[in-house]
């Protein structure tokens, strides 16, 4: 099957000649498309606050900083930020991660200087008023206590937890029950003060835009947001995968399912070898119904109401792992029959067609992800968080053909063929378990 796009959908995707870039003097990234045919704008992006920056006793800081910032300003309450936006038929949302706060926001055309007033009136002057702060603690309690009984959340937790043990990503960026009683008001003030900074913020925007115009609203906006300090940077340390299987089991009683997640160290996403990996993944546990592992574990013998393989590249690290559902009495089958799929595909290249359906996939997909004013501002923030490049995603068709079946397999025995695995169950105690 050939996998290329042809030169006119190749067009349409984001380019060097249809994305204006500028930089703030305060260090903000602004980038803009224009989609003429749309009434409507999508606002997307993200600046350096996230949870890497939490002590440990309160982890989970950052994460509700992020959601108090709709909460109250020093002009307006968050009964009167809900109007506004409501009157507009607008949105304006924030979460945390790891490295940034993320955020975004959806309005009409006409509607945009009111919601990038409002987005730098939460971001400079939040006021954090005692009472939300207290509302959004409760809240978000609720939640922890409603995530220590799935089993699918329990068992990705606990593996990030082992698999990055000592490393950022190893902690949950929103925390734990007893981190959050830590946090408060005053401990999110002193985070705002010291982590939010224009300095690294970038902002895209898409849709039926003037860029000129958007760039001076922009600067009218935020170019005049000062800090006095520059956070420091955060330095990750390197990880190497587990010398042999690390095993954990998370009892959550009463569930008639037990969810599994396997694997190991994977690339970052900034490595040359993350595009043979996401090929790969793709036939391991991707395509169709869910790859070679959806067949064998899902189809051929009905242990899973799910399984697949997922390859989560960030900036600092990666994992490569296997996820599936399985009854209680049939996990330890299905960890083998994984295992033996996994050996078998560190073994022997994949196939010509199989490459062929992978490339195929993933060249077909991007038009259809890049079709939105959302996927295009998501495009957009992926270009400068990763140092793409603003040619990007019209390179990436020829990027992906131009990967082989050895460098598929070559790349799957230097993450796939370690002596070790971190292997997560969550879900009821069953005696027939290891």
């Amino acid at each position: 099957m050939n996998g290329r796009a042809s030169p006119a959908v190749l067009h349409t995707l984001p380019g060097a000649d249809d994305i204006q870039r500028f930089e703030l003097e305060n260090g903000i990234t602004l980038m803009m498309r224009c989609n003429p045919f749309s009434p409507s704008v999508v606002m997307s992006g993200f600046l350096p606050a996230g949870s890497q920056y939490d002590p440990p006793e309160k982890l989970g800081l950052a994460y509700l900083t992020a959601l108090a910032l709709t909460r109250g300003t020093q002009r307006r309450n968050f009964q009167q930020i809900f109007d506004t936006l409501e009157t507009a038929g607008a949105s304006l949302g924030f979460a945390g991660s790891v490295h940034t706060v993320s955020f975004g926001g959806r309005c009409l055309v006409e509607d945009l200087p009111m919601l990038l007033e409002m987005l730098s009136e939460v971001l400079i002057q939040p006021a954090f008023p005692t009472d939300q702060v207290e509302r959004l603690r409760v809240q978000h309690l609720t939640g922890l206590a409603i995530r220590a009984q799935d089993t699918a959340e329990m068992a990705s937790l606990v593996f990030d937890e082992v698999l990055f043990e000592g490393h950022p990503y190893g902690k949950p960026e929103d925390g734990y029950p007893h981190t959050i009683q830590n946090i408060q008001r005053e401990d999110l003030l002193n985070f705002h003060q010291k982590f939010y900074s224009p300095a690294g913020m970038v902002l895209a925007i898409v849709g039926g835009i003037e860029p000129a115009q958007v760039a001076e609203w922009v600067h009218h906006y935020l170019g005049s947001w000062k800090t006095q300090t520059t956070p420091a940077g955060v330095d990750y340390p390197n990880l190497s995968p587990p010398a042999q299987d690390i095993r954990r089991h998370v009892s959550i009683e009463g569930k008639s399912q037990t969810d599994l997640v396997m694997g190991t160290i994977g690339p970052r996403r900034t490595d040359p070898d993350f595009f043979p990996a996401i090929l790969g993944n793709n036939i391991l546990g991707q395509m169709g119904m869910m790859g070679r592992i959806g067949e064998v574990i899902r189809e051929k013998h009905g242990l899973a109401y799910y399984a697949a393989a997922n390859l989560v590249a960030s900036t600092a690290a990666g994992s490569w792992e296997v996820s599936a559902g399985v009854e209680p009495q049939n996990l330890q089958r299905a960890i083998d029959l994984i295992r033996r799929e996994i050996t078998h595909f560190t073994r022997e290249p994949v196939t010509e067609v199989e490459l062929a359906d992978s490339k195929a996939n993933l060249i077909g997909r991007l038009p259809l992800a890049l079709e939105s004013n959302s996927g295009v501002a998501g495009a957009l923030l992926n270009i400068e968080r990763y140092g793409l490049g603003l040619d990007y995603y019209r390179r990436y068709p020829t990027i992906i053909e131009k990967v082989s079946r050895e460098e598929v397999l070559e790349t799957a025995r230097r993450y796939l063929n370690g002596s070790g695995m971190v292997i997560v169950s969550a879900g009821p105690d069953w005696s027939n378990e290891p």
